[in-house]
Formats: structure tokens, C-alpha cells, sequence
């Protein structure tokens, strides 16, 4: 079955068709990395990018391993196929979520706290956590670039990349979320935060997961002492803002949000300016705090 890759709505509506559900009233819920949209009777599809069959099988496997090991965690629906394909594109299946808002500082690092105790698992076999994953293509993609910004941009990565090559290692390295930010954690009405959005799931180390509240206090002041405060003390204790390696990886994670709006910035006109802002602010010509925009 052919249809037009960049088309979410052409993929979505093929992959229900194969599975048997009916797509008709489906409603976007987020525009992302992947492309989610909500179907009658509960279901939500989650649309891969192009060859991303891997990923989105493992995505389902770390679902019920979670499960199994008794953390609350978004549900891959058991009785449908596990990813549907259209061309290159995986779809899968996921139970919708009751209402909800998103964790709290505090709350993120509790379920943080409890995450990264897991013992590694058997199955499934997960990757080495790579902080530099898609950042050249971004860079090198992105067509609203001028010549001068996509020259400082390869600059800076090269540079970050010899920097984390030199950084202690504190500790084995351990299961990490990859994308642990507030609004992957679903609180309830009722009931323990739930965790969302596995993509990401791998072998790293831990600073990753704390990285994005830390740089939110540190460099963008959107949450107070007191809310970071409770996150670390929800953690443990530990603050990753104290350790050497912290300005390294908040570079990297920053470069990261970077990146993640250019590759917006060819569809959607908001995008290409919060690049060039984005842009602006890591270069050096704004200074800190820094107000981003979300995208």
C-alpha cells in the first residue's frame, strides 16, 4: 500500500485500515517527533518516522516490560499488530490515558527515583543512549539556515562531541527515559504518575534524565528554587547542576531543542523563528534566562 509519507493523516488512515479500526474523527493530538492521534473507543496511534520499525517494537516490548516490573507506564494495546507498517512508517496502538496534567518537579523525580533502580533487562535489548543522535542531518537539512549559522552550528557540535569524549564517567551506566521532561509524566485524577513516551529508552547515564529540569532552573529560570529543590530531594539528593560535567550535557541538551525546531522550520513558519531565536541565545547573543517558546 503506497501512500504519501509526509502525509500523517494518509498513514494513519491506511494503518487503521490494516488493523481493522476506523480512523474516521480521529483527532491530532501532538505533532512531534512522531505524529499521535486519538481514534473512537480509546485508542491512540503513535506514527513513526521513516524507518523506524526498531525503534517502535522496542517502544511496545519496553511498555510491558515496565509493566511486569510493576511501574505505571502508557499501555501498548496487547490484541492489535505491533507495529502496523504503511511503506517505511510504523504505527502502534496505546490504551488512552485518563484525565491528567503533567508531574510536578517533585513528582518527576520520584518516578525518576524508582526508574533508574531497575535492574537492566533481558528483553528488551536496549541501546547505548547516543545525546548526539539525528543532530548532523538536522543541521544539514535545514534549509531556512543561512550559511554563517549552519557553519557555527557544525562547529559547536564538533566541539560538544570532544567535550563529552573527555567527561568522567560516574557510575555504570543504567536505564534512562532519554526525553524525561515534566509533561511525560501523566498524574491522574487518581491514582500513581504514569510514564510516557519510550522512544527514547536506553543505556546511559543517569545525568541525562535530570538534565532537562536542571537546565529549566539554571538557564531558562522556568521553575522556582523551591520546585527544584523538591526534585532533587525527590530523587535522593543528587543535583546534577553541582557535577563537572554539567555544562557540557546542558550544551548538549540545549543543542538538542535546537535542532528539534529546525526540523520543524520548513512546515511551520513559528518554528523557523524560534530556530533563529534558539540559535541566537546558544551563540551567545542573548543573555541568560532565556525565554523559548514551545513548539
Amino acid at each position: 500500500m503506497t501512500v504519501n509519507l509526509t502525509d500523517a493523516d494518509s498513514v494513519l488512515s491506511a494503518s487503521a485500515r490494516i488493523v481493522g479500526l476506523d480512523a474516521a474523527g480521529a483527532d491530532l493530538i501532538r505533532d512531534g517527533s512522531n505524529a499521535m492521534y486519538r481514534l473512537p473507543g480509546g485508542v491512540v496511534a503513535r506514527i513513526g518516522r521513516p524507518g523506524s520499525r526498531d525503534t517502535a517494537r522496542r517502544e511496545v516490548l519496553v511498555s510491558q516490560w515496565l509493566i511486569e516490573s510493576g511501574l505505571p507506564v502508557v499501555q501498548a494495546l496487547p490484541d492489535l499488530p505491533q507495529p502496523a507498517m504503511v511503506n517505511d512508517r510504523p504505527v502502534t496502538w496505546w490504551a488512552l490515558l485518563p484525565p491528567h496534567r503533567p508531574a510536578t518537579p517533585a513528582e518527576l523525580g520520584a518516578v525518576l527515583r524508582t526508574f533508574h533502580a531497575l535492574p537492566v533487562p533481558k528483553v528488551p535489548n536496549l541501546p547505548a543512549h547516543d545525546p548526539f543522535a539525528n543532530l548532523d542531518p538536522r543541521i544539514a537539512d535545514a534549509s531556512g539556515l543561512d550559511d554563517g549559522d549552519r557553519a557555527w552550528l557544525r562547529g559547536h557540535l564538533s566541539q560538544l562531541r570532544q567535550r563529552y569524549q573527555h567527561l568522567t564517567v560516574n557510575g555504570p551506566d543504567r536505564v534512562i527515559h532519554g526525553d524525561a521532561w515534566q509533561g511525560n509524566i501523566a498524574v491522574p485524577d487518581s491514582g500513581p504518575p504514569i510514564l510516557l513516551d519510550l522512544e527514547m529508552v536506553s543505556l546511559g547515564r543517569r545525568e541525562w534524565d535530570l538534565i532537562q529540569l536542571a537546565v529549566d532552573y539554571t538557564d531558562f529560570a522556568r521553575i522556582t528554587t523551591d520546585d527544584y529543590r523538591s526534585f532533587v530531594a525527590a530523587y535522593g539528593g543528587y543535583d546534577v547542576t553541582t557535577v563537572p560535567s554539567y555544562r557540557t550535557l546542558a550544551d548538549i541538551q540545549e543543542l538538542r531543542w535546537v535542532c528539534f525546531a529546525l526540523s520543524k522550520s520548513d512546515a511551520r513558519p513559528e518554528a523557523a523563528d524560534q530556530a533563529r531565536h534558539r540559535i541566537a541565545c546558544i551563540r551567545g547573543d542573548l543573555p541568560r534566562p532565556w525565554s523559548w517558546a514551545a513548539i
